[in-house]
C-alpha cells in the first residue's frame, strides 16, 4: 500500500480515511459474536511500522507471534530507524544485505518489470521534493523534478546475489519500500503463525489485510469503502487470501482545487493522474496485493486490469471518480 513509510504522525492524521475498512471489518466481526460467547475471538492492536497492526483470532497466542514478526521486519525496512538496513543503504549507497532485504528488493524488481516502471521503490527523492517525507507539502518546478528523476529508477540498483550486496549506481538515491514492506511483514507473520500451528487469524497492518483460515467455519468478511463518501461500497468474503487498497484519499494535499496524492508515477516524477482514485486488490499473499494496488493505481483502469489479468489468483477493483456517485436514470 503506497504511503510515506513508517510515519506515525501521518498515519494518525489520516486514520479515519485510511483505515476505514479496518473499522468496518471489526464491526462485521464482532457483530457476529453477539450471542456467541462460547466462540470467542481475541483482538489485539499495537502501533508498528507507523500504523495500527490489528490481530483477530480465536487463538490467544496469535497476537504475540504477529507483533514479534512485524517488529522484526520493521527493524529492517523502516526509513525512520537510522540503524535499519534500508536507512544504511540510503546513507551509504551500498549494503551487505540480509536474506529479507535481498528477497524484498528482488520482488520489487519483479513488480517494476511487470508494471513497466509504474511500481518503483526508488521514489524516495520524489517523496522528498514534493514534501511527503516531512509533511511540508509543495509543488516543485520542472527542473527540480527532472533533477530528482536522475536518482530514480530500478535500473540504477545493482543486486549481487552471490555476495549478498545491494548497491546504488547513482549518488543520492533513496529507497522507500512503503508500497510493499507492510504486505511482506503480514506474510512473514502469517508464516510464523502456521509454524506455530495456528490456523485461523486475521492480520490488518494499516489496511494490508490477510485472512487466514476461517471465522468459526465461515469466510472472513471485509468491507470496501467508498473513497469519496463515509460509507461502504461492498463486502468481500475471504479465506486464505489477502486484500489491500490504495487510494488518493490516504495521504494527500490540495493546491488550487487539485488533489496531489502520495502515490507517485515514477516515470513522470509527479503524483499519479491515471483516473483511478482507489484500487483494491485481492491476491494469494499480502506482498502481491500491496505492490499491485500501487502499480495498478499508477497505470489506471485499462492497463491496470491487463496487469491484474496476467497474475493467477488476483482480482482488482478499480474505482474512478464517476463510480462513487449514483448514475442518473
Amino acid at each position: 500500500m503506497r504511503r510515506t513509510m513508517y510515519h506515525v504522525r501521518s498515519t494518525m492524521r489520516n486514520l479515519k480515511l485510511r483505515i476505514f475498512l479496518t473499522f468496518a471489518f471489526c464491526l462485521l466481526t464482532f457483530a457476529f459474536l453477539s450471542g456467541c460467547q462460547q466462540r470467542r475471538l481475541n483482538r489485539d492492536m499495537r502501533i508498528l511500522m507507523g500504523t495500527f497492526v490489528e490481530v483477530i483470532s480465536p487463538d490467544v497466542r496469535s497476537a504475540a507471534f504477529v507483533f514479534e514478526e512485524v517488529k522484526r521486519i520493521e527493524g529492517i525496512f523502516s526509513i525512520y530507524k537510522s540503524e535499519s538496513e534500508v536507512s544504511r543503504l540510503n546513507q551509504d549507497g551500498r549494503i551487505n544485505a540480509s536474506r529479507d532485504m535481498l528477497y524484498l528488493v528482488k520482488k520489487s524488481k519483479e513488480f517494476w518489470q511487470m508494471s513497466n516502471g509504474a511500481f518503483d521503490i526508488t521514489i524516495g527523492p520524489l517523496m522528498d521534493i514534493w514534501g511527503f517525507t516531512n509533511k511540508q507539502f509543495r509543488i516543485p518546478d520542472k527542473a527540480e523534478i527532472a533533477k530528482a528523476l536522475e536518482r530514480v529508477g530500478f535500473d540504477k540498483i545493482i543486486i549481487d546475489e552471490a555476495k549478498g550486496v545491494i548497491e546504488f549506481k547513482a549518488p543520492g538515491m533513496r529507497l522507500d519500500l512503503g508500497a510493499i514492506a507492510a504486505g511482506y511483514a503480514v506474510d512473514c507473520a502469517i508464516s510464523r503463525l502456521k509454524r506455530e500451528g495456528i490456523k485461523d487469524c486475521v492480520i490488518n497492518a494499516g489496511g494490508d489485510i490477510y485472512c487466514m483460515g476461517a471465522k468459526f467455519g465461515n469466510p472472513w468478511t471485509v468491507a470496501i469503502r467508498n473513497p469519496r463518501k463515509n460509507r461502504l461500497m461492498e463486502y468481500v468474503k475471504l479465506n486464505n487470501e489477502a486484500i489491500t487498497t490504495s487510494g488518493d484519499y490516504h495521504n494527500y494535499f490540495i493546491k488550487d482545487n487539485k488533489r496531489y496524492s502520495h502515490i507517485f508515477d515514477p516515470r513522470t516524477g509527479c503524483p499519479a493522474q491515471s483516473g483511478a482514485i482507489s484500487v483494491t486488490v485481492i491476491a494469494p499473499d499480502c506482498l502481491t496485493a500491496d505492490a499491485l494496488a500501487t502499480a495498478i493505481f499508477v497505470l489506471g483502469k485499462k492497463d491496470g486490469e491487463a496487469l491484474a489479468g496476467k497474475i493467477p489468483g488476483v482480482q482488482a477493483k478499480i474505482i474512478e471518480e464517476a463510480d462513487t456517485t449514483p448514475k442518473e436514470k
